[in-house]
């Protein structure tokens, strides 16, 4: 049951080859918190287990309905026994105006050097064209990122057990397809068996 309900949630996302898959142990990456203290990500899911969602940032809609979203269950992943972290590209105080925009209650992290997208392969490169659309919706990158590396992370869902390796993966290229809450806490909740 658990195998082919996490097949099925994988077959519903485009799979990106660089990006990490069940199986693998996550990288030893530091982020940092809202207050700018530096964390190390396997630290924190060793732990307990731990749902790691990545999105693009404060100043994107479609993550910021998903984040939203995804409080609709951080009370039964409490309950399960995993923590719920949502990482991005925004320095630390873009973080704390998303948290308290759409009163978020669980873990933002800052990627602002991207260096845990890029070890998790799921990083691109934003190309001139849609920097300069994005300008135009009053988007700017590098004020929510702190630099000028135009590095964003394709949105992602890992599920990753105490040791760090992961249960279960949702990545997509389409930066408007988020993996829906309630499938979030299926397979968190498959993952643990």
């Amino acid at each position: 049951m658990c195998i082919l309900l996490l097949s099925t949630l994988l077959s519903r996302a485009e799979t990106i080859p660089s990006a990490l898959k069940v199986g693998d142990l996550i990288p030893d990456v530091t982020l940092r918190t809202v207050e700018g203290t530096e964390l190390s990500l396997r630290k924190i899911v060793a732990e307990k287990p731990a749902v790691l969602v990545f999105y693009r940032g404060g100043w994107c809609p479609f993550c910021n309905l998903h984040l939203h979203s995804l409080s609709s269950i951080r009370d039964d992943l409490t309950k399960e026994g995993v923590q719920l972290i949502a990482i991005s590209m925004d320095q630390p105080g873009k973080l704390r105006e998303t948290m308290q925009k759409d009163k978020l209650d669980y873990e933002l992290l800052s990627d602002s050097d991207a260096n845990a997208v890029k070890a998790f392969g799921i990083s691109y490169k934003v190309d001139d064209a849609t920097l300069a659309r994005m300008k135009g919706f009053n988007v700017d990158l590098d004020a929510a990122t702190g630099n000028s590396d135009h590095i964003l992370p394709h949105p992602a869902v890992f599920v990753v057990n105490t040791k760090g390796v992961i249960g279960f993966v949702h990545v997509n290229t389409d930066f408007r397809v988020r993996l829906e809450a309630a499938k979030v806490l299926e397979a968190a909740k498959a993952s643990k068996q």
